[in-house]
Formats: C-alpha cells, structure tokens, sequence
C-alpha cells in the first residue's frame, strides 16, 4: 500500500464573507444543514477510502487550534502547516517532499475542501481507477467532470479524442488547460464538446510531480534542496520556515499544469461542484423552499413572505429572521455584521472589497 490522500485547507473564502473571515477562513465554516465544516466533510469522504494513517491536511499554522478542534483525531504528524500562505504549488511540493521521506513510491490524491462532491460510487470507483493508472505511469493525472453549463468559474481541460473521449471511462492526454475563461469562451469550449471541466482533483506519484514541477518552477523546488536531512528532523520547522519566505506566491495551475506536456484526463460523470462563493452555493444546495429561497443556514426561527430567490443566514438560534417583499437578495447575519445585497457576483464581490480598507479591518 502506497496510497495518500492529501486535503488542502487553505485560502482566505473572501467570497464567503462575512462568515468567512481571516481567522477562520471557508474551510472551517459549516457547509450545508448537517452543521459540519467543510474540511469536516472532506476529511470524512477521505475516510470512506483511506486509512486514518494516510490522510495528511495542509493548512496554515495559525490555524492549529480549530485543525485540532475540528479533527481531534488528525495525528499532529498529519497536520502539515505552513508559516505563510504561498499558494498551492508550494503547498503540494511540501506535501510532495514529506511523503517522499516516508515513502519513495507514494501515490497521492490531491485535493480541495470545497468541493461538493456525490455520495454514490461513482467517484469512489474514479478515484480507485485514478490511483491504479497513476500507480504504474509517471504522468499526472487529473480527473475531468462532463461539464454540464459553460461555467466561466471552473478550469478547463481540452483532451484528445474529442466528445467521443467521454465515453471511453479511461485517462486520455491533454492538450490544453485553461484556468477560468470569459462565459463567452466557455460556452465555445462547452459547445466544441473537447472539455471537460478540470475538478481540481489531481492524483499522481510523488516522484513523477516533484520531477515536473522541477521542470516547469524551479524557482520552486529548487528552495527545498537539502528536503532529505532537513524534513522529518529536529530542523525541520526552521527549513520550512526558510522555504516558504522565498517562495513565490503561485497555484499548481499555473505553476505546474498549464505548461506541462505530461498531463492526463480521467473523464468522470460523478456529481461534483466547486463551491467558491455564495452564489455557487445557492445553485448546489438543494435545501430551498418552493420559492427558492435558501435558509439552511439559519439556526433559530425564519419567517418569509413575498419573498423568492433570497440566501438567508444568521447563525444566533434565539434571532427570529423576517423578510418580506424580497427578491434575490443575500441576508447574512454573522453577529458583528449584517451584510444586506442583491445575490449578485459581481456586487458581492465589489462590496467585499470595498470593505477591506483599514477602517473595516477589525471585521476581515
């Protein structure tokens, strides 16, 4: 056995403010009606497929304490944190470099922790056929959902073969990798039926993504040289900490899988979503009243009247929440602040950076 499962927990969850905030960022806010976190979830579909033992979690270092409260069963060896966030190509090259000390045959599974993912075999099943291909090839591996709208938000992956590669259920090369296009170009790849849309599911030796990042970022890998004595020893904080305040700020995306030629595809057909904002979360959840209103994250009592299409949230079990005569709105209720606008991506995204100025610091 030489299978890991790596889950990242990292990132800021902006568009998930005010719930998300800077000292307990979107992998740690509850997802959905059963009142876990979204790192909770992830962490228990990894246990549908891996031992305890083989599942490691990335995360920042400051955020040690809820790690520990969220997953009292992560050993502390498990909990990979770093001193600063430089973005998930240097995120994976940790991981890469740890395993590699325990295992020199380490095949991992890389993923997110704001995925929705199904609960039926499907992708217990891709995952299975990922990590057998990945196993005995030095490629690397992501799996590709049949997209279903030309969803400008998510990363897409042009494979050969073409529509017809759909159907085969076996990894096929990819040619190009596209990292959130304009809706127009997405509906043109959509259209062309040659994409799939890239999961942000990676699995791959650790062996064959340490040899590719070093081709395509050494300004990278080349930080961690001595990992061999230094990882796993006495020293190691003091050489992370080294590492990661030279490294560049960069995402595996850009860094690693838009320029490698060694790049591919599982098709898969499993129910999945990348749950990036509130708007993404509306369209998964399928918890709405008949009027399209979403109220799961609200604990106490919630009365609505003449009003459709609203995200409603307010996390104090004795608040009564009333709307009336309100169409699309967002409402969100995170005790030191009351957020009211329209369910708009665009609005929220501008709102939350217009608060981001020193006046409102105290709230990030």
């Amino acid at each position: 056995m030489h299978k890991y499962c790596v889950i990242l927990a990292g990132g800021s969850g902006t568009n998930f403010w005010p719930i998300s905030r800077e000292d307990k960022p979107k992998p740690f806010i509850p997802a959905g009606t059963s009142g876990l976190s979204f790192v909770q979830q992830t962490y228990r579909r990894a246990l549908e497929l891996f031992p305890a033992e083989r599942i490691f979690i990335v995360s920042l270092s400051r955020y040690r304490e809820v790690l520990v409260d969220q997953l009292p069963d992560v050993a502390p060896d498990h909990l990979l944190l770093e001193p600063y966030g430089r973005g998930t190509a240097t995120s994976i090259a940790f991981v890469t470099y740890k395993l590699l000390a325990m295992d020199p045959e380490a095949v991992m599974v890389v993923t997110a922790c704001d995925h929705y993912i199904g609960t039926d075999a499907r992708f217990s099943s891709a995952i299975s056929k990922a990590m057998d291909y990945a196993a005995g090839t030095d490629a690397l591996l992501t799996l590709g959902i049949v997209p279903t709208s030309p969803n400008p938000n998510f990363g897409y992956v042009q494979i050969e073969g073409g529509s017809e590669a759909y159907r085969i259920g076996e990894p096929v090369k990819a040619k190009t990798f596209t990292e959130k296009p304009s809706e127009e170009l997405a509906r043109v790849f959509v259209d062309s039926g040659e994409f799939l849309w890239n999961s942000g599911i990676f699995v791959w030796k650790a062996s064959a993504i340490r040899e590719e990042m070093h081709s395509c970022c050494p300004e990278i890998t080349n930080l961690w040289k001595g990992w061999q004595k230094n990882l796993g020893g006495a020293g190691e904080a003091r050489f992370v900490e080294r590492v990661y305040s030279d490294s560049p700020n960069n995402s595996i995306d850009y860094a690693v899988l838009e320029k490698s030629r060694n790049l591919s595809v599982l098709p898969c057909d499993f129910d999945w979503t990348d749950i990036g904002s509130f708007l993404a979360y509306y369209d998964y959840d399928s918890a709405k009243d008949a009027d399209g209103n979403l109220t799961a994250g609200v604990r106490g009592k919630c009365f609505l009247k003449d009003a459709s299409g609203n995200i409603v949230y307010c996390d104090e079990a004795r608040k009564l929440v009333v709307l009336r005569g309100l169409k699309d709105y967002m409402v969100v209720d995170a005790g030191d602040v009351l957020m009211i606008c329209p369910r708009d991506e665009d609005i929220m995204k501008d709102t939350v950076r217009e608060i981001t100025c020193p006046e409102f610091s105290e709230y990030r």
